[in-house]
């Protein structure tokens, strides 16, 4: 390994991504030397942000509005993005930089998109080295987003905390499915895209399908936005504030 963690956290305050990148790949790659380089990292107390939740619900769209919010409070903020593996090169598709562009080149805002590589769970293989990697580069939030396939998806509630489940009014058929994966792992349930029709009684019925897990003392938050317009986002980083 070429670089040390002091040259990382050199760039991260100065807003220069270019060796953290660099040991990122390393790390994606299993390249030699990156074991020993992450085994020496002292993380610090970073709280990790988890969202998933199904195709569509606007998970990106959220994260983008979640990073203004950290960002309007002097924050850094890095933001891993899971994407489907390319069928031609194995590489990430890169939709989530697309979406979260207006934070692409920020100094105060690292984004990374990864490749899943065939790797179950909705996250990837080396996402624990990578996370401990951020954790000691000086960041003061790590997002987390999840490829979206489905109720697998649950390797990110080991390793965030909260972990978000992202939700549409349209969802109703997608909770019976998600009962025993990611409906039971979630701490903060989001109902995006409020303002279409329904909105509301689905979050009613959301709410009572909660109720039923409240027994076993696990807490949980549900909470209503419109991440297009912001609506409902500073109060959702105000709770997850909750969980640190």
């Amino acid at each position: 390994m070429l670089y040390t963690i002091q040259d990382i956290i050199a760039g991260v305050k100065k807003g220069d991504f270019l060796f953290l990148s660099k040991v990122i790949s390393h790390i994606e790659n299993q390249e030699a030397g990156t074991a020993s380089f992450i085994t020496g990292l002292t993380p610090n107390d970073v709280q990790v942000i988890g969202l998933t939740g199904p195709p569509g619900a606007g998970k990106s769209t959220l994260i983008a509005s979640l990073v203004g919010e950290m960002v309007n409070e002097q924050k850094r903020v890095a933001v891993l993005s899971v994407d489907p593996s390319s069928v031609i090169h194995e590489g990430a598709l890169l939709g989530d930089r697309i979406r979260m562009r207006e934070w692409y080149l920020h100094p105060s805002v690292y984004i990374r998109s990864l490749a899943t590589r065939g790797h179950l769970g909705g996250l990837i293989k080396s996402i624990d080295q990578m996370v401990l990697l951020l954790k000691s580069a000086g960041f003061d939030y790590i997002i987390l987003e999840t490829v979206g396939v489905g109720q697998s998806e649950v390797q990110v509630a080991k390793i965030a905390y909260p972990t978000i489940l992202v939700l549409v009014p349209e969802a109703g058929d997608e909770i019976q499915m998600m009962k025993s994966g990611l409906f039971e792992v979630a701490n903060i349930y989001v109902v995006n895209k409020s303002d279409r029709p329904a909105a509301q009684k689905f979050a009613n019925h959301l709410k009572l399908s909660l109720a039923d897990r409240a027994g076993d003392g696990k807490k949980t938050s549900l909470l209503q936005t419109t991440a297009n317009t912001k609506e409902g986002v500073l109060e959702l980083l105000n709770v997850i504030k909750q969980y640190s």
